[in-house]
């Protein structure tokens, strides 16, 4: 049995799932969910994952495993995308847990919102959450003043797991100028072998 990756193509989450099973050279079979016509909700589904969410990767075995990063976490076991020491593994699992927490809700949340056009109805809560996503982007930027990667200098799926949605982040108004670091660190992961833009399934 191969690998089955449900995804929405336009999803930064799926596309990283994408992204590293590429430039893994790994085989799967994609199966595209329309997230805004709820079809993550159907029974059938919801069965795989409890949750209703994309990505969900089932594995040769059948076992469903759900959350991008946890997905990209075992993809990436025993491969130069994850650290075999104790502290680089425990930094790239900071920086995946600081994009799930500081940064994808604000950046990600905002590019739907503007995206579905749920963004002009919300004006007041798009602003905070823009706000935090430049937060984010600020701790970012300093992290890289003189680094190549997240991690040990080389890149790991911590710079996968942020890379998805900084690089469309001005799909949701952010701008991008103030960053220099980020920038540049941007056209390093884009220039990775194997690399893939988001909208290729």
């Amino acid at each position: 049995m191969t690998l089955k990756l449900y995804d929405y193509l336009e999803s930064g989450n799926g596309y990283k799932i994408r992204l590293l099973l590429h430039q893994l050279g790994v085989e799967y079979e994609r199966i595209e969910l329309d997230i805004t016509k709820g079809e993550t909700r159907t029974p059938e589904f919801l069965a795989l994952n409890r949750n209703g969410r994309i990505p969900l990767l089932v594995l040769e075995d059948g076992t469903p495993l759900p959350e991008s990063d946890a997905i990209l976490f075992y993809l990436a076991e025993g491969t130069p995308l994850l650290p075999a020491d104790r502290l680089g593994r425990a930094q790239v699992l900071r920086w995946m847990f600081f994009e799930q927490y500081s940064h994808e809700p604000y950046i990600a949340v905002v590019r739907f919102w503007v995206h579905t056009g749920v963004a002009s109805q919300r004006p007041e809560e798009v602003k905070t959450r823009r706000q935090r996503g430049y937060e984010a982007l600020g701790v970012m930027e300093d992290h890289l003043r003189g680094r190549e990667f997240f991690v040990a200098e080389t890149y790991t799926i911590a710079d996968i797991a942020l890379y998805a949605y900084t690089h469309v982040a001005h799909e949701g108004g952010f701008e991008l100028e103030e960053y220099p670091a980020v920038r540049a660190w941007l056209e390093r992961v884009r220039s990775q072998p194997r690399h893939i833009p988001i909208t290729e399934a």
